[in-house]
């Protein structure tokens, strides 16, 4: 089992960019599927973006061109970068890890885009 650990949320002018970054307790990390979701006030939770032990990633059609996921499993880290906000990416962020049956939540970090 792991526990996941999420930093790097907070406020940010739209346009502006943010790294989310997960960190990563427990073993075989690098056989793990990561990614990122989020939930809006009022809103069902929604992946953003996914990698998988290959390194293939998928992404919502709402961050292609600005999100980037990616893993760093010397580090046994997930990050999000994420450019070119928008007030819509407002939400909780969430690291997700999937293996199998496993399916591990973090605790969640604050995405606010307003001026």
């Amino acid at each position: 089992q792991v526990q996941l650990v999420e930093s790097g949320g907070g406020l940010v002018q739209p346009g502006g960019s943010l790294r989310l970054s997960c960190a990563v307790s427990g073993s075989l990390f690098s056989i793990y599927a990561w990614a990122w979701y989020r939930q809006a006030p009022g809103k069902e939770r929604e992946l953003v973006a996914r990698i998988r032990s290959n390194n293939n990633t998928n992404y919502a059609d709402s961050v292609k061109g600005r999100f980037t996921i990616s893993r760093d499993n010397a580090k046994n880290t997930v990050s999000l970068q994420m450019n070119n906000l928008r007030p819509e990416d407002t939400a909780v962020y969430y690291c997700n890890a999937l293996l199998g049956s496993i399916n591990t939540w973090g605790q969640g970090t604050q995405v606010t885009v307003s001026s």
